[in-house]
């Protein structure tokens, strides 16, 4: 790599750094950030986009200039905008600078910009260079394409688990298969979440509070999916002050009467039937780019049968629970030959105490 392309990538590297300083908090936005050099390659400002409503990444580099930019470079790693929202068009403030030459890492999914943003750099007589470290871009926006190519909120689906494979005793009792460690870095892996999806079995079992504990301000969206309605009149979750919460029931089997146990600061919301991707359609039209599944066995299979589940995140604990009736984390996937099976790829794992942390891709 010649000494002018690594100083091409060190830029583009220092724009998805800033990206991710806000991964956390811009949805249904995208984490994007902006570097700007003058003609003499020296660094005059730099910005990242923090939370939807506030100033775009590159209207913030914009805002951050110590000198002229005319003649300058910008990289960013995010096709700029080229249509009004909550803020103005980056497009139009990249071309009014002045700025001779622009380096994209990717094309912007959304079909408001999708291409159109490029095409007007083009068209103004800015270079346009496009895919630069564009693995990294792509990693670091991957629930926001999903959502955006799918039509459905990127699905991640956590359990905790013996070496044997079992979530809980036959009479349903698993307080705690994980050490307490690992607990504690669920908390801070619903931070970055938009969204937290439990079935109402799980609420009545354990009467989780599904939040971050203050990590994350505002709190992920707590969602119950319940085919029946059959709720408790006291629960964590009804405590709208922490976070917000929806439920979110099967037309064709709840009971609506059920519905006046229900606080009135709790949304509700029903579909026409079981199926997954609904709940997850929804969600993404609510601009949740990436949820969370810590759902029962029958709820995470349907979830898995119907494309809502793009990665996993598995605790394993160092105990055994033994019993042939034993609580599994998944129930039957219907498989009947190898083939057929689902294969994780891109695994990392990690060490939790005595805990192993295991986070992998589904590939199916």
């Amino acid at each position: 790599m010649s000494e002018k392309n690594v100083s091409h990538t060190k830029w583009m590297k220092r724009a998805i750094f800033l990206a991710s300083l806000g991964k956390n908090t811009t949805s249904p936005n995208p984490s994007v950030g902006a570097v700007i050099i003058d003609k003499n390659g020296n660094l005059i400002s730099e910005g990242f986009h923090y939370r939807t409503g506030m100033p775009h990444a590159e209207a913030m580099a914009f805002n951050n200039l110590k000198k002229d930019a005319k003649g300058g470079t910008m990289y960013v790693n995010l096709e700029p905008c080229c249509h009004h929202g909550k803020t103005p068009p980056c497009v139009s403030k990249v071309i009014s600078s002045g700025i001779k030459k622009i380096f994209i890492s990717i094309q912007d999914p959304d079909k408001r910009v999708a291409g159109k943003g490029i095409k007007l750099l083009k068209e103004a007589g800015i270079q346009v260079e496009l895919g630069l470290c564009k693995k990294e871009s792509l990693e670091l926006n991957k629930a926001f394409i999903h959502r955006n190519k799918t039509e459905k909120a990127f699905g991640v689906l956590k359990w905790a688990m013996s070496i044997d494979g079992r979530i809980g005793l036959k009479n349903g009792k698993s307080k705690w298969i994980s050490n307490e460690e690992s607990r504690s870095l669920v908390h801070s892996f619903r931070a970055e979440f938009d969204a937290i999806i439990i079935g109402g079995n799980t609420l009545r079992k354990d009467n989780p509070l599904l939040t971050s504990r203050g990590l994350k301000n505002p709190e992920p969206l707590r969602v119950i999916f319940t085919k029946s309605l059959d709720l408790p009149s006291r629960s964590n979750l009804w405590d709208c002050d922490k976070a917000k919460t929806i439920i979110i029931y099967d037309s064709s089997t709840a009971n609506e009467g059920y519905l006046n146990r229900i606080p009135k600061c709790v949304e509700v919301k029903k579909i026409s039937s079981d199926n997954p991707e609904l709940i997850s359609r929804i969600l993404a039209k609510r601009g949740c780019n990436k949820v969370l599944w810590e759902c029962g066995p029958r709820l995470a299979t349907a979830a898995i049968k119907s494309n809502c589940i793009q990665e996993v995140i598995a605790f394993i604990a160092p105990k055994i629970l033994g019993g042939e009736n034993s609580m599994n984390p998944l129930s039957d996937l219907d498989f009947s030959e190898m083939k057929e099976i689902i294969e994780l790829r891109n695994s990392q794992f990690g060490l939790i105490g005595n805990d192993i942390c295991l986070k992998s891709s589904l590939d199916y």
